[in-house]
C-alpha cells in the first residue's frame, strides 16, 4: 500500500513538473479563439515593476493564461462545477436544454440612462426634422431566464425607461415576434434565417416596401458562438445560414475608408467571429446601395451588431441604408458623412447593449 502511494505520488509530482516545464518552453499564445480575448504575455522585469510589484500581479495572470491544456483543464472545472456540484451557472453563462444564454441581470439603471442621453444628443443634434422609429432587440434571456429558474431583468421597467426617454420616436415592438430558437445557441445573436417576420414587421412600421423572398444558403464552417468558449462546457458547434436574393448578390456596401464589399464579406469567412460574415462585423459606418430601387426613401440605422444580420433584409424598401456604430465613430463626424434630410431613421439596440451602455457615445 505504502508503495503504491509513494509510485502515485511520484507520478503526480513529475506531472505537475512536466508541466510547468512545458510552461517554460511553449512558445505563449497570443490570444484565445475559445474566449475571444488576448491573452497575457510575459511581462518585462524592470526596477520599477519589482519595487511595485506589478511584476508578480503580471506574472500570475500571465501563467494563468499561458498554462498548458489549460483549455481542457478549464472544461474539466466548468463541467465538475455545472454537472456535479449542480451551480445554475458557469462564468455567468448558463444553460436551458441546449440553449447558453448570459445572465444579464439586474437592470443596470445608470447604464440605460447612458443611453439614453446618448440618444437624445443624437435626436437633438440630427435628427428634430426627421421620422425616427426605435426597436428594441430582447436577448435570449428575456426567452429563458424567469422560466427556468434563473434570476431575470426586469424588461418591463426597461421598455418603459426606453419609451419615456425616447418619446420623439415611434416604438415596434419585437418580444412577441421572436423566441429562444430565433437565435444561436452558442451565442448572442439572432439567426438571420428566423427574423423575416422582425424585418417584415420593421418595414411595415416604417411605410417601407417589405422584405422580398430570399433563398437560404448554409456556409460551410461550423459555427461557434461566443457563449461556447465562456461557458467552457460542452456545446454543440452550429450550422449558420445566410438569407441571400438577386438583389443582395448585387448590391455593394461602401465602408467609411471607401472601401467597398458585398453585403456577405468572404472575406471574414476565417474571422475568429464567424459573425463577421454580415456585413464585415464591427464597423463604425456603412452604406448599402440598392442596385434595384424604385424609390428615393433612405434609411439611417443607428445600431449594435444585431443590425449586420437585420439590415440586408431592409434593404429592398430604401435606395440606401446607412448603418452607424456610435461605440466605434464620434457622432461629431457624423455631418461630414451622412445625410439626415429626408431620411427614415431607426434605432435599433439589443437589452445586452444598453445594460452595459459604457461604449455608447452621443
Amino acid at each position: 500500500m505504502k508503495k503504491t502511494r509513494t509510485v502515485l505520488i511520484t507520478l503526480l509530482a513529475l506531472f505537475w513538473l512536466g508541466l510547468a516545464a512545458w510552461a517554460w518552453v511553449r512558445t505563449p499564445d497570443a490570444s484565445s479563439d475559445w474566449e475571444r480575448r488576448k491573452l497575457a504575455q510575459m511581462p518585462k522585469i524592470t526596477t520599477n515593476s519589482l519595487l511595485s510589484g506589478t511584476f508578480m500581479s503580471d506574472f500570475e495572470s500571465y501563467t494563468q493564461d499561458q498554462f498548458p491544456l489549460r483549455n481542457g483543464f478549464r472544461r474539466l472545472k466548468s463541467e465538475f462545477h455545472y454537472f456535479v456540484l449542480r451551480e445554475l451557472d458557469n462564468n455567468g453563462i448558463a444553460l436551458a436544454g441546449d440553449q447558453a444564454f448570459q445572465l444579464e441581470y439586474p437592470l443596470d439603471q445608470a447604464s440605460v440612462s447612458h443611453a439614453l442621453k446618448c440618444f437624445q444628443s443624437l435626436y437633438d443634434t440630427y435628427l428634430q426634422d426627421s421620422t425616427v422609429y426605435f426597436a428594441l432587440v430582447p436577448d435570449k434571456a428575456y426567452y429563458l431566464a424567469a422560466g427556468n429558474g434563473y434570476p431575470a431583468m426586469d424588461y418591463v421597467d426597461l421598455t418603459a425607461q426606453i419609451a419615456d426617454g425616447t418619446p420623439w420616436a415611434t416604438h415596434i415592438d419585437l418580444t412577441g415576434l421572436l423566441c429562444a430558437d430565433d437565435y444561436y445557441a452558442t451565442d448572442t445573436h439572432w439567426r438571420q434565417e428566423k427574423i423575416l417576420p422582425v424585418a417584415q414587421a420593421i418595414c411595415k412600421a416604417m411605410g417601407a416596401e417589405p422584405s422580398g423572398e430570399f433563398t437560404a444558403e448554409a456556409l460551410e464552417r461550423p459555427f461557434t458562438g461566443v457563449y461556447y468558449g465562456q461557458a467552457a462546457l460542452p456545446l454543440a458547434q452550429e450550422t449558420m445560414y445566410y438569407l441571400t436574393s438577386p438583389l443582395l448578390q448585387r448590391a455593394s456596401v461602401t465602408h467609411a475608408d471607401g472601401s467597398v464589399t458585398k453585403v456577405y464579406d468572404e472575406a471574414k469567412l476565417g474571422s475568429r467571429d464567424l459573425y463577421d460574415f454580415f456585413l464585415s462585423g464591427s464597423e463604425p459606418l456603412l452604406t448599402i446601395e440598392n442596385p434595384d430601387a424604385d424609390t428615393e426613401k433612405e434609411l439611417v440605422l443607428f445600431r449594435d451588431s444585431f443590425g449586420s444580420s437585420l439590415a440586408p433584409l431592409l434593404l429592398q424598401g430604401y435606395r440606401k441604408v446607412t448603418l452607424v456604430d456610435t461605440r466605434y465613430m464620434d457622432p461629431k463626424l457624423l455631418s461630414n458623412y451622412v445625410n439626415f434630410q429626408n431620411a427614415d431613421v431607426l434605432f435599433l439596440y439589443s437589452t445586452l447593449v444598453l445594460n452595459s451602455s459604457g461604449a455608447l457615445r452621443g
